[in-house]
């Protein structure tokens, strides 16, 4: 099977490009696909562990959770995270934490590379 990797840069709160990426890693990876997740921007926030969960907002612990046992390697830039004002101490257990230069490893190494948000 393939490696996907999925930069995920959402917009604001309640943005549908979040909950895209979280769905779209776990259909890959039940495909039998190496799939690995980079969030920056205001992804970072959702990977603030104990977080109140609402129906309407994209808080993620419970679906990054999921992924991480399944084997996605998940990351967060770093920057962006510590920037929204969230340290090491409050993520979510396996989530990973990095610069760049991660993303571009994982980018090179994939077999298909997706970016999904931005605008």
């Amino acid at each position: 099977m393939g490696i996907l990797t999925i930069g995920c840069y959402p917009g604001l709160v309640g943005n549908m490009s979040y909950d895209f990426c979280l769905k779209l890693a776990d259909a890959a990876v039940g495909k039998g696909h190496k799939v690995n997740i980079w969030f920056s921007g205001n992804a970072t926030g959702s990977i603030k562990s104990h977080q109140k969960h609402l129906k309407d907002y994209s808080t993620g612990e419970k679906h990054l959770q999921a992924l991480i046992a399944k084997g996605v390697e998940i990351c967060t830039c770093e920057a962006c995270t510590v920037a929204r004002g969230i340290q090491k101490t409050e993520g979510i257990e396996g989530v990973q934490w990095n610069a760049m230069h991660w993303y571009l490893a994982k980018v090179h190494a994939s077999d298909r590379v997706l970016l999904i948000g931005g605008e």
